[in-house]
């Protein structure tokens, strides 16, 4: 289960709205202090915030501190189906019109058929399933801070353990 932490921002029926704020993996690299794009994130310069909705069933109120979550393969599954089937529909289209002896006009815009067919069925495909409750993030549980933890304890349960076996 990949995790991100969040601020519940809208509530609505089995499901709330999340902010989260976007992390560079600047810190982790090494060129760290001689690169622009650390010194931008660390000025804050670059800073995003997000929102995605999430499914719950947990009793959030505004303001409320999450953790958002959504299986690896779902992930996994979505960017392959995002990124890399597009270009190897361009390239195999493309090497079908040089196989047929194609001039390279015509190669070239086989690839760009094929480019333009393949985001088309991943278009369709993203419709179909963008009601699927297995493909959507979950808020997995709140983060209690302060005193309001010992109030607040026994009414959040986690939810981790109730996706990680579950199957689409």
């Amino acid at each position: 289960m990949i995790e991100e932490p969040g601020r519940v921002i809208a509530l609505e029926s089995g499901a709330v709205w999340v902010e989260t704020q976007r992390k560079s993996t600047c810190s982790g690299c090494s060129a760290k202090n001689g690169c622009g794009q650390g010194l931008m994130d660390r000025l804050g310069v670059r800073e995003r915030r997000e929102l995605i909705r999430a499914l719950s069933d947990l009793q959030l109120q505004l303001g409320d501190p999450v953790v958002i979550g959504i299986r690896e393969d779902v992930l996994l599954r979505g960017a392959i189906l995002v990124y890399l089937f597009p270009l190897i529909v361009l390239f195999v289209s493309a090497l079908i019109a040089t196989e047929l002896s194609a001039a390279e006009p015509y190669v070239i815009l086989a690839g760009l058929g094929g480019f333009l067919f393949s985001w088309l069925i991943v278009r369709k495909r993203s419709q179909r399933t963008a009601g699927d409750p297995g493909l959507q993030p979950v808020v997995l549980r709140t983060l209690l801070v302060g005193s309001a933890a010992s109030g607040r304890a026994g009414l959040f349960s986690s939810r981790e353990n109730d996706f990680e076996g579950s199957t689409e």
